[in-house]
């Protein structure tokens, strides 16, 4: 199993510092997420200061950009980092397309596949200087000069990983992709009885296996080597997954456990803003169906023992701050990948 982390920098040193650290503790990748800051030209100072560690959007918002603008920064991303970078998208939810990106917003999972065969049109007329030539029903293009044309690069095989929740989601990604990035609003039996089923259905639907798709997730870990340390990750993690369990496109998760009217509850706390009360509905047993706890020694193994053979890369839900915890981490990457 592959060990990644979460980018969590504001300044141009921090990014800095965190790759050079990453890369040489030995993590596989820095994921960096479309939340604060947009997540590409984060990624071009990692590529600038690394060699080895892979590098990624973990998400990008797909739905913020149009299929030729992503299409370039992940082009410049892929000879920057010598063939490392790894593109990961991701829908968003339809208030944030709308309101906060203002953006249009229909039909999102067949929007998305198209978004993904454009990506690879346009790729495939830059490698071998084809015309462009794309027409869907979301997006078209036709108008390529060389003058805009990036050229050739030496590794024009873009991985692309998609993000999501439900079904249809997952079968795009069966169907078409080469990873999934399983949201951390998971629980071990929705991965192994929906999610990993509907990526499998995908892929049979184009002659591929699901063993061509990598599955990532980030993990919400309640770890400390003593109890108060424990205590409060457990409070944080708590919110999170209130936050995320009010978002009704992630229904199907609770109902996976019978705990759907916990969130129709939480969906109407958060429409009155109730976001500091909202934890109090999640209890111990809901909390520990999404995470693992355990002291740095612990984690690791409690990682592998519940997602071995389930997925192929994880990252803890808590950022990497070099000089912070370094032996924490060590011990962490010694369990998950041994010598």
């Amino acid at each position: 199993m592959k060990l990644d982390i979460v980018l969590d920098a504001d300044t141009l040193s921090q990014i800095k510092t965190t790759a050079i650290a990453a890369e040489r503790m030995g993590f596989d990748a820095i994921w960096t997420p479309e939340t604060r800051h947009d997540p590409f030209p984060q990624l071009a100072l990692i590529a600038e200061h690394t060699e080895e560690i892979e590098l990624g959007t973990a998400i990008a918002v797909a739905f913020a950009r149009s299929p030729m603008h992503t299409a370039y920064v992940a082009w410049d991303m892929a000879r920057y980092s010598n063939g490392r970078f790894i593109l990961g998208l991701g829908t968003q939810i339809k208030p944030h397309i709308e309101r906060r990106f203002a953006m249009s917003w229909s039909k999102p999972a067949a929007r998305l596949r198209e978004y993904i065969l454009a990506l690879k049109h346009i790729w495939r007329a830059w490698q071998y200087n084809e015309k462009l030539n794309f027409r869907g029903d979301f997006y078209k293009m036709t108008l390529m000069s060389p003058f805009f044309s990036p050229g050739t690069i030496k590794h024009p095989d873009i991985p692309i990983y998609i993000a999501g929740v439900n079904q249809r989601l997952c079968e795009l990604a069966g169907e078409l992709c080469d990873g999934f990035h399983v949201h951390p609003f998971h629980t071990i039996d929705y991965l192994r009885e929906r999610i990993r089923p509907w990526v499998t259905a995908g892929a049979e639907k184009t002659g591929r296996s699901v063993e061509d798709v990598t599955f990532s997730t980030t993990v919400f870990t309640i770890v400390g080597d003593d109890e108060k340390e424990r205590a409060m990750r457990r409070q944080q993690v708590r919110m999170q997954i209130a936050f995320y369990a009010s978002t009704p496109s992630y229904r199907p998760v609770l109902e996976q456990h019978g705990w759907e009217d916990i969130g129709e509850q939480l969906g109407k706390m958060a429409v009155r803003k109730q976001w500091q009360e909202m934890p109090a509905l999640f209890t111990d047993e809901m909390v520990d169906a999404f995470a693992l706890t355990g002291t740095w020694d612990e984690i690791g193994p409690a990682i592998k023992a519940r997602y071995g053979g389930l997925l192929q890369r994880a990252t803890l839900y808590i950022p990497f701050v070099p000089g912070e915890n370094d032996d924490g981490w060590r011990r962490l990457l010694d369990a998950i990948k041994p010598v």
